[in-house]
């Protein structure tokens, strides 16, 4: 299941407070979540035309990063689990044709497409335990990789951040661990990315 109300929580107050911005989905302004767009849109092989998911597509956001690197040559479809994230990318962003928005709960109610990514969806588990957070990434990238064609590519925060500035309410995943696992059950050509400069790391998966 997507829902967890605790995380739930978070973002609509977020929301509330800064509405559709950078801010609005929890990051620290909008470099922060446009340098995390920038490597997870590396997966995409710009030769050709595609289709996207955006899991916790948020206001939409990645829209103005596809429309800057690939106007006019991708189909998109963003989810969130909360329906007022939907209904402000919905204002910001109308649908049409090649641009859909839609609510979720369960990770079945997706499309199949070329692509799938996602960004900043495993940083907030509030008190949720490592075990059952751990569980959640794999149930999520092994959903994402059920519905990607052609691949797929997800960011989290590392465990080699500065131990001093870790809180207690963020998950910080293992990179290794994840390379690893994505390596094992979903394609020979993984790409683990640890060097553009903030606490964060990206994988990008690609099966053709």
């Amino acid at each position: 299941m997507l829902n967890k109300p605790e995380i739930e929580d978070f973002y609509r107050g977020r929301l509330n407070e800064h509405g559709a911005s950078a801010q609005g989905v929890g990051w620290r302004d909008q470099e922060a979540q446009e340098v995390r767009f920038r490597q997870l849109l590396k997966v995409i092989d710009p030769s050709k035309t595609f289709t996207i998911n955006d899991l916790g597509c948020g206001t939409g956001d990645l829209l103005n990063l596809l429309n800057s690197q690939f106007k006019d040559q991708f189909a998109y479809f963003g989810y969130d689990g909360l329906a007022e994230m939907i209904a402000l990318a919905g204002q910001q962003f109308p649908e049409s044709n090649s641009i859909k928005f839609q609510h979720i709960s369960d990770y079945c109610q997706m499309v199949e497409c070329d692509y799938a990514v996602a960004s900043g969806i495993f940083n907030v588990r509030n008190k949720i335990s490592d075990q059952d957070w751990q569980a959640h990434i794999i149930s999520t990238i092994t959903a994402m990789s059920v519905c990607s064609r052609k691949g797929f590519a997800f960011n989290a925060l590392t465990k080699y951040s500065d131990f001093d500035k870790m809180r207690e309410d963020l998950y910080y995943s293992d990179p290794l661990f994840l390379f690893d696992y994505c390596k094992r059950n979903f394609s020979r050509n993984v790409a683990l990315l640890h060097d553009y400069g903030i606490y964060d790391f990206t994988i990008l998966v690609r099966k053709s």
